[in-house]
């Protein structure tokens, strides 16, 4: 759109074509992030992101993630948590082809991301977030927080991080299925302005 004053041109954009240039920039990260190996499921760029990094066998043969017990009482706790369907997505830790991602490549996944609230699901992941962020987890002060133990609520970079320590294994026990309501209890929706 063309609006012309005192013989000068100006250009402006409706926000229909921002929109358009915003979610072709969204479409081509995640095009490349799912290039470089990275298996996604769920709503991109929403503000939960779910890392999972023990993958069941049918996850591992092509099966989208948390499609199976683990993501069934997961979606069950989110929704009672106030989250919506759309408001989260999955990543796994591992590639496509079956290695585990690199430091580098999860940090870059997640920074695409960008979202506000980690839940990580299991030691394998958890690994490699300890990985991905090793000189920001050294500078916190509190020894369970810097390693990411279990259970404990962390904020690295603006991002809640909340690693559950194996929400799958803790299905088959009611006491651990306990646990693991009240460690999910600690990251609600953030409200704006976050």
């Amino acid at each position: 759109m063309m609006i012309e004053t005192n013989n000068t041109s100006i250009m402006t954009h409706t926000n229909d074509d921002i929109r358009a240039a915003y979610l072709e920039v969204m479409q081509k990260e995640t095009r490349k992030l799912q290039d470089d190996g990275v298996n996604l499921a769920g709503q991109a760029f929403s503000p939960l992101l779910i890392l999972k990094g023990n993958l069941s066998d049918a996850e591992k043969n092509g099966a989208e993630l948390l499609s199976g017990p683990d993501g069934e009482a997961l979606r069950a706790a989110l929704d009672a948590l106030g989250y919506p369907p759309e408001a989260w997505c999955t990543a796994a830790t591992i590639q496509s082809s079956g290695a585990p991602l690199s430091g580098d490549l999860l940090r870059l996944t997640i920074t695409s991301l960008q979202p506000n609230t980690l839940i990580i699901c299991d030691e394998e992941a958890a690994r490699i977030v300890r990985e991905a962020y090793a000189e920001e987890l050294q500078l916190l002060e509190n020894p369970a927080a810097s390693t990411l133990e279990a259970g404990k609520l962390v904020h690295v970079m603006g991002i809640r991080m909340l690693n559950l320590g194996g929400f799958a294994d803790a299905l088959l026990d009611q006491k651990q299925k306990r646990i693991m309501w009240v460690r999910l209890k600690q990251i609600p929706p953030l409200g704006a302005p976050y």
